[in-house]
């Protein structure tokens, strides 16, 4: 076992022994040139150097000298003795002295501010200048001087007063009594006259007429050399200058084609129409003029209408341009048959039957709805007596059908008609059974290839109610070429449903 030797810790050598000796100091080379900028001022030793000693006088610290800009500004002036301050003169009693006034109020008033402004003359006039002599005052003028230009008497003033008195006297009785002995039949009148002006909303009859009246033409039909031809109306629908109108207005320019057909716009001008396409059986045809920028016809929905709805007829009735008359819709879906002009065949469509005013020459005419927007093409009307005249019962071709047929007509020229292949007649009154009776079937047709014969009854088509033999052909064109069409037959008091591939006419 190892042990470590005594040592007295009160021996200075062994105190010394433990200690390490003090690193010894880096006094790094300082560059000469930096030593004269950063070192310290010549003579000073200290960190700082000590620029003004306080000086002391009896004891007391004195202050530094003040800087030479402040004892410049704020010292006596040169010359000057004493204090700068005296003591105030209400404390000593001494009144204080008074400067000599600005102004003197007798001498100079343009001085004193409390003159008051008067109208004189000038302020400071010239020593030499001498004031100007006052003009004596001349007589003045009289009221006879001036009225008359000399003098006169006044008891001639008064005669005159008199004079002219008894003269306008005079002229009011002889006034008085011409108007009073006057006969009974003349006389003065006072009428009263309406200072409000008219009142034309949008949307009134008036607005309409206005925006529509130039989009519906007038028709003259005749053949040069004739003393006299026909007249209708019709409506601008295309800006190419289409315009639809119907079949029996030109029905014989169609027949002759040395006929001519002027259309008369609501300006008076008038230009030649060509006969673009004409159908019989719808009572509708197509003509074109060429114009430039012409009004067109916005054309609306006619399913759409309703039974009360307002409705305008715009035409040409009995040669009377730009005629508008106003109504209702009186009903809606109206099987018509009209009879043809000069022998045709019998016009059979479905119309809308209102009240407006429709007369002869209307026919091709607009019927517009409240917004101004075409719904029907007027065709016919019935009428009692011999002129034919209206009587509230007007019928138009409905603007849904009207404009299928005019497209067709400006593509082709022509219309092909849906057809069931049948004649019938409507069932005589009593019968048990209301609908269209099938009197001959074509051989070969639609209605013989799906098993009708002679004798039945047709009630429905498609989805349509047949009470007649017109709403029988309604129904029929109002489906196309080639469409299959459910029909509903009553055959010995049995009812059952064919289907029949429609044909064209």
């Amino acid at each position: 076992m190892m042990t470590e030797p005594n040592v007295n810790p009160e021996q200075p050598e062994a105190r010394e022994a433990d200690r390490l000796g003090p690193r010894p100091l880096a006094r790094p080379a300082v560059d000469p040139a930096q030593a004269a900028v950063f070192g310290r001022p010549s003579g000073v030793d200290g960190a700082f150097d000590q620029l003004y000693t306080p000086q002391k006088a009896n004891g007391v610290s004195l202050a530094p000298p003040a800087p030479e800009s402040l004892a410049e500004a704020f010292r006596r002036p040169p010359g000057a003795e004493g204090v700068l301050l005296e003591r105030p003169r209400e404390a000593t009693g001494e009144p204080a002295p008074q400067d000599p006034p600005l102004w003197n109020s007798t001498a100079d008033p343009w001085r004193d501010p409390g003159a008051g402004a008067v109208l004189a003359g000038p302020a400071m006039p010239a020593e030499d200048e001498e004031k100007p002599a006052r003009r004596p005052a001349g007589a003045l003028l009289s009221l006879p001087e001036v009225l008359f230009g000399r003098r006169v008497q006044p008891k001639a003033l008064v005669l005159l007063g008199v004079v002219a008195l008894l003269i306008g006297a005079a002229g009011g009785l002889v006034g008085w009594w011409v108007a009073d002995t006057g006969t009974e039949l003349t006389g003065s009148a006072t009428i009263s006259e309406a200072e409000a002006g008219k009142e034309r909303p949008a949307g009134s009859v008036a607005e309409i007429a206005k925006r529509v009246s130039p989009a519906v033409v007038s028709l003259e039909v005749f053949k040069p050399g004739a003393e006299s031809g026909e007249q209708g109306s019709g409506v601008m629908i295309d800006p190419q200058g289409y315009i639809l109108t119907n079949e029996h207005v030109i029905s014989s320019a169609a027949a002759d084609p040395g006929v001519k057909v002027t259309a008369i716009f609501s300006d008076g001008t008038r230009t030649e129409a060509k006969l673009v396409g004409a159908d019989q059986k719808t009572d509708l045809a197509v003509v074109k003029v060429n114009v430039t920028n012409p009004t067109v016809l916005q054309v609306g929905k006619s399913s759409d209408l309703q039974v009360g709805d307002t409705v305008m007829a715009i035409g040409s009735p009995l040669a009377l341009q730009n005629s508008v008359t106003a109504g209702i819709v009186s009903a809606l879906n109206r099987p018509i048959t009209a009879g043809g002009d000069n022998g045709a065949p019998p016009v059979t469509y479905e119309a809308i039957q209102t009240d407006a005013a429709i007369n002869h020459g209307n026919s091709g005419g607009a019927l517009v709805d409240s917004t101004g927007a075409l719904v029907g093409i007027n065709s016919s009307i019935r009428s009692s007596g011999a002129d034919g005249g209206s009587i509230g019962i007007g019928f138009a071709i409905p603007s849904d059908y009207a404009i299928k047929i005019a497209k067709a007509l400006i593509k082709d020229g022509k219309v092909q008609h849906a057809d069931i292949g049948i004649n019938a007649s409507s069932t005589v009154a009593g019968s048990s059974t209301m609908g269209a009776q099938v009197k001959n079937v074509a051989p070969g047709g639609p209605a013989a290839n799906a098993g009708i014969k002679e004798g039945d009854v047709i009630t429905k088509i498609g989805g349509r109610l047949v009470r007649d033999s017109a709403e029988m052909t309604v129904a029929v064109r109002a489906h196309d070429v080639g469409q299959v069409v459910p029909v509903q037959l009553v055959r010995d008091g049995a009812s059952f449903v064919v289907d029949v591939t429609l044909a064209s006419d």
